[in-house]
Order: C-alpha cells, then sequence, then structure tokens
C-alpha cells in the first residue's frame, strides 16, 4: 500500500506538540509505535442492550475490527445509537423512530469525519440502522463495507414479534384467551438477531447486498452463526483490499446498482420502507431515484419468494437452503440485474454469482420465474386526487386489487386502533390516519399497531387502511402509506371527512377521493395548519428539516 493511500484521509495533526498530544491520546486506547503507520479503520457498531436485533453486535464489531487488524489496518471501533420499533410501536416513543435514521447517519459521518478513519466498517441489525449506516458511509465517501448483523430464529410454533401483535387484535376479537397470548409473549423472540420475516430489517439488508455493499451472503445468515463472525472478520479485511483500489461507495452505488437492490427488493416481496429508505440513500449519494423508478421496474420484476408477512416462511429458512444468492443468479440469468456493476469484493455482480448454485430440488420457498407468486410487483405506487406525488402501497394480490369504501377518519395512529379495537371500524371502512407523516407526526410512526388489529379481529379482507404515515415491514392487509403531500401541508389527505368514498385500484396504480374539484376546494379554504406539536429537541428539529417521504424523507437536502 502507498504512503498517499495509507492514511489520505487522516485528521489533520500538527508538528511538534499537536502531533504528540494525538499519539497519547491513541496509545491510551492502545496504539503501539507501529499502529500510527497503518491505515485506521473505523468499526460502526449499533450494538445496544435496547433490542435484541442488536445486543450481539459488540462481538460481530470485534471480529470485524480483528479482521482489519490481521490485514495490517488498525481498527477503532465506535458506537452510534439504535431504537427498536419493536417495543415503541404504537406509542409516542415510535415517532423517534425514522429519526434514528438520521441521527445514525450524522453519528457516523461526525466520528469519521473527526477522527480521519480511512476506512470503515458498519453493522447494523435493526430497520433503521441499515439505511442510516449506508447515508453515513455515503456521506464520507471512503472505502466502506457494510455487515448485515443476521436475523432471529423463529420462535416456538413458527412464531415472530408480528405473531404477537396479531394475538392481541386475536384475543380482542374472542379467538384466543390471555394465556395463549401470554405464551406467544414469552416464546415468540427467542434470542439475538433482526425480526424473521421479510420485514423491513431483512428488506433492506437484501438490497444492500444487491446492492453491492455487503459481501455476498451478509443478508442471509442467522445472527448467531459462526458464518456471521466470519462475515465479519472478512469485511474488515476488505475495507483494507478496498483502500489499496480506492473502491469507494460512490463508485458501487451507482443508478443501476440502486436498480438492481429495487429489483431483488420486489423478488423477495420486501417491506414499503425499502422505497422511502433506497430514495433516501439514493438522494445521499447523489443518484437520482424516484417513485417511478419503482413503477418502472415493477412492471417486469416477479414476487417470487413466500415469506412473511404475506406467506409462510422465515428468512431463517431462506437461510438453510441459500439465502438470496441462487436467487440473484436466476435474476441476472434472466436479464433482470446488471450484472456489470461493481461491488466491495472489487469484482462485478455477475463475477459474484458466476459459481452460485441453484437452491436445493423441492423447495417451494422461493417460486421459479415462470411460477410466480405475483407476475409484477407487489409495491405499488399510487397517484391521484388523495395522493397527487405519490403514495406506496403493498398490494401482493391475497387481498384482491381493488377496494371502495367509506372513510372513517383519525388524527393519530392512538385514536385510530381504539377505535378498532372497539368495533367502531367495519367491513367496508377505508381508515384514514393522518397527520401522522414526517413533519407532522412527526416522525412518520409505522402502523403496525393498528395493522395487526385488523389482521387480528378478521378484518383483512374487508377495510383498507391509508395513511401519511408509514407501515412496518410485519404489517400486511390492503395498506396504502407514505400519502404526499402530507396532512400537515395541506395534502389532500387533510381534506378527507367521515362517509367519503374513496377508491384504491392497484390494478390502474390510483387513489381516488370521490368529491367534486369545487368541494376540494372549498374544503381547502376552510383548512388551518395545525400547531407544532414539538417546539425543542430533536423531533423539533425534524420536522423542520424533513422532505417529503416521497423524496425519502431526509433532512440534509436543502
Amino acid at each position: 500500500m502507498t504512503d498517499d493511500k495509507r492514511r489520505r484521509y487522516s485528521a489533520p495533526v500538527v508538528d511538534g506538540v499537536g502531533k504528540s498530544a494525538s499519539r497519547a491520546m491513541l496509545r491510551a486506547v492502545g496504539f503501539q509505535d507501529e499502529d500510527f503507520q497503518k491505515p485506521q479503520v473505523g468499526i460502526a457498531s449499533t450494538w445496544s442492550m435496547v433490542t435484541p436485533c442488536n445486543m450481539h453486535i459488540d462481538g460481530l464489531a470485534t471480529e470485524a475490527g480483528a479482521g482489519a487488524d490481521e490485514a495490517g489496518g488498525k481498527s477503532v471501533i465506535f458506537n452510534t445509537i439504535t431504537v427498536s420499533d419493536g417495543i415503541a410501536n404504537g406509542t409516542e416513543g415510535m415517532k423517534y423512530s425514522l429519526v434514528s435514521r438520521e441521527v445514525i447517519a450524522d453519528s457516523i459521518e461526525t466520528t469519521a469525519g473527526c477522527e480521519g478513519f480511512d476506512g470503515l466498517v458498519a453493522i447494523g441489525g435493526c430497520d433503521k440502522n441499515m439505511p442510516g449506516c449506508i447515508m453515513g458511509l455515503a456521506r464520507l465517501n471512503r472505502p466502506s463495507v457494510f455487515v448485515y448483523g443476521g436475523t432471529i430464529q423463529p420462535g416456538e410454533n413458527h412464531t415472530d414479534l408480528v405473531s404477537v401483535f396479531e394475538a392481541v387484535g386475536a384475543y380482542a376479537k374472542g379467538d384466543k384467551n390471555l394465556i395463549e397470548v401470554k405464551q406467544i409473549e414469552e416464546t415468540a423472540i427467542p434470542g439475538p438477531g433482526s425480526c424473521g420475516g421479510m420485514y423491513t430489517a431483512n428488506t433492506m439488508a437484501s438490497a444492500i447486498e444487491a446492492m453491492g455493499m455487503s459481501l455476498p451472503g451478509s443478508s442471509a445468515q442467522n445472527a448467531v452463526s459462526d458464518t456471521k463472525k466470519a462475515d465479519c472478520e472478512a469485511a474488515g479485511r476488505k475495507v483494507l483490499e478496498l483502500l489499496d483500489k480506492d473502491i469507494k461507495p460512490s463508485d458501487v452505488m451507482t443508478r443501476e446498482a440502486f436498480e438492481n437492490a429495487i429489483t431483488v427488493v420486489i423478488a423477495l416481496g420486501g417491506s414499503t420502507n425499502a422505497v422511502l429508505h433506497l430514495i433516501a440513500m439514493a438522494s445521499t449519494i447523489g443518484v437520482e431515484l424516484s417513485l417511478d423508478d419503482f413503477v418502472r421496474i415493477g412492471k417486469r420484476v416477479p414476487v417470487l419468494a413466500d415469506l412473511r408477512p404475506s406467506g409462510h416462511y422465515m428468512m431463517s429458512e431462506l437461510v438453510a437452503i441459500g439465502g438470496i444468492q441462487p436467487l440473484m443468479k436466476t435474476l441476472l440469468d434472466a436479464g433482470l440485474l446488471h450484472g456489470d456493476c461493481l461491488t466491495v469484493t472489487g469484482k462485478t455482480l455477475a463475477e459474484n454469482l458466476a459459481d452460485v448454485a441453484p437452491y436445493p430440488e423441492n423447495q417451494d420457498i422461493i417460486h421459479a420465474l415462470d411460477n410466480p407468486i405475483k407476475p409484477d410487483s407487489h409495491l405499488r405506487i399510487l397517484y391521484g386526487n388523495l395522493a397527487p406525488t405519490g403514495a406506496v402501497a403493498k398490494i401482493t394480490g391475497k387481498e384482491g386489487t381493488y377496494f371502495t369504501g367509506r372513510a372513517r377518519v383519525f388524527h393519530s395512529e392512538e385514536e385510530a386502533q381504539a377505535r378498532i379495537m372497539d368495533d367502531t371500524v367495519v367491513a367496508g371502512d377505508v381508515i384514514v390516519i393522518r397527520y401522522e407523516g414526517p413533519k407532522g407526526g412527526p416522525g412518520m410512526r409505522e402502523m403496525l399497531t393498528p395493522t395487526s388489529a385488523i389482521m387480528g379481529k378478521g378484518l383483512g379482507n374487508d377495510v383498507a387502511l391509508i395513511t401519511d404515515g408509514r407501515f412496518s415491514g410485519g404489517s400486511h392487509g390492503f395498506v396504502v402509506g407514505h400519502v404526499t403531500p402530507e396532512a400537515s401541508e395541506g395534502g389532500p389527505i387533510a381534506l378527507v371527512e367521515d362517509g367519503d368514498e374513496i377508491t384504491i385500484d392497484a390494478e390502474s396504480n390510483t387513489i381516488t377521493l370521490t368529491i367534486s374539484e369545487e368541494e376540494m376546494e372549498k374544503r381547502r379554504d376552510r383548512w388551518q395548519p395545525p400547531e407544532p406539536k414539538y417546539r425543542r429537541g430533536v423531533l423539533a428539529k425534524y420536522a423542520r428539516l424533513v422532505n417529503s417521504a416521497s423524496e425519502g424523507a431526509v433532512t440534509d437536502d436543502f
């Protein structure tokens, strides 16, 4: 490694006393004389005991650091925050969830920018960790590898976190008793790792691997496994190679790479949050990506994976048959992926996939291209007079593709949840939950609690739900989120009244409020913007800075 590549991003030091002082500080954290001539590799760990998704990542960070050290670098482990969506869902605390993505990106940029790390490994384990890590790496644009913390094992009787949410709804309906609910609660989360279906964590890990920012296989490994430890060690080693070759995130995160990520997310039946996060990640690296790209790609890419929440299987079961690499090889061979994209291996995607074996015969987790679960995308981008700048629906086809009903309007998630549980919401309703957008919430909460209650009460086929908030990857049913412009900015969703007819058409990709333009204008004239819910602190700052969900809900695009 040449000297100009050895410490190209080093934090500035001055001769004499200043240089000695900085060395003294580093000696105190374990540097030896020879370490001062080595490239420094920052290991961004999202370890926390806040959530099982991240409780093991301190050990993984140590493995990544050892890999960097063995390859001739000097690793420096540092932490950033994490929050738990599963714990916060349905509460005021959930307003901080999407905010945490920005805080994670800010903290990785701040620490690495200040300390002058030459390369980075970032290890994420929960929903916002992953896009937050990638956004931080993209801002710095230094040789980097992302590592996924890995998936959890299934709970007893093939249960997971969403099983707990849905059990509460089943209890409200009378289909489960308290003992049954408690048994599911006690056994659904057996240990470390991210939620076990194709929810947001596994969706984003798969998207990042498809994009080329993770080593092959990283997205489909069990959290507690020798394979995951080896993945971390290899990532630490790989950063030194990327430094030598001067391969940076901007070389990997191209427009074609983002198209590969979208393709894989669709084939896996992934979370609606992927739309929000991929647009945000693209914005950060300077790649043009819009809702319409999801429409264009979605017309030619089928849903092939029978994974939860809309399907049957869990991520650990996909891991057991080979993960997403055989799926990607199938998509590449069919001309659905850009094989010439550079990846963090230093090779192209096609080169990485050249020797990948197919799935075992007789597996039914991943369908063949000629026998898809759905012939085109489940992620539907809807436009209409209710969402002039777009909304995102997750329609697998099991819910049907068309719904017309009467609006039942709520100004918060809590209000809607209470009315679902007390049977105010009935078949034929279109539940409208507004003032939950990025600015209006603020924070764009997930509606996992009400969607799970709907499913648990047996209304999944009989009601629809629309919101300017978003959904958990575990949400399913006839649901439409990310409605833009959001209510707090005077979007049409702010003008809906109880009893209005709303039509959602996932074939024509439209969402329509059936009132005249004259009536819409009258309501617009009467509408008054709400007072800010927070005037100090992180939520207030977020509400002032964040842009539209259709633009990724980022806070640094001025």
